[in-house]
């Protein structure tokens, strides 16, 4: 098993439409293969700064759903729209 951190600082006022989207994402992940679940966390002192944690089969599961292209468009759409900058991730 892996664990994945994944950092998010999202652009004040686009809150609801990031946790949107996670849930979005986290319905899809549902059926990923080797996904075992995915949690959202927001910073209590940066309300605008969040933590996705996922757990994963393995690293190789986690990396074939980041090459997606369903990854691929949400991000991109977050990049665009929702995000302060290029996320952070962290493998544990």
């Amino acid at each position: 098993m892996v664990t994945i951190g994944m950092n998010y600082h999202v652009i004040p006022g686009k809150e609801s439409q990031f946790e949107s989207a996670f849930r979005g994402v986290a319905n899809a992940l549902e059926k990923a293969e080797g996904h075992d679940f995915s949690k959202l966390y927001r910073d209590c002192g940066e309300s605008e700064k969040y933590l996705i944690i996922s757990q994963w089969k393995d690293e190789a599961a986690y990396r074939a759903f980041i090459a997606s292209g369903a990854f691929r468009n949400v991000t991109n759409w977050g990049a665009s729209e929702i995000l302060m900058g290029r996320p952070s991730h962290q493998v544990y």
